[in-house]
């Protein structure tokens, strides 16, 4: 995305725009509450920040890395969510 495409605001431009949700539609499927209603309490809120990975060099066979590839970005993330997964199962004497 461009710098040109990006479209800053400030709070207060925010909270002076219309809003766009149709509630007349939603309270015809069922949804009656109304918007204000949904007051979110963040005093117990906490940042998790996710753990800093460590490179590694690892040697893996042909088609599984080009089975993990082939799902496009962000393979390498789900090829650590199965380790991850599989670690777990190990540690709870499921696998």
């Amino acid at each position: 995305m461009s710098e040109s495409n990006i479209k800053r605001y400030s709070l207060e431009e925010i909270r002076r725009m219309k809003s766009e949700t149709n509630w007349e539609r939603l309270r015809e499927q069922g949804d009656t509450a109304d918007p204000q209603e949904f007051e979110v309490d963040w005093s117990t809120a906490r940042l998790v920040e996710p753990e800093i990975k460590q490179a590694i060099s690892l040697r893996l066979d042909r088609d599984v890395l080009d089975y993990f590839r082939a799902s496009g970005k962000g393979y390498q993330t789900r090829m650590n969510a199965v380790l991850r997964a599989y670690m777990e199962a190990r540690k709870s004497g499921q696998a």
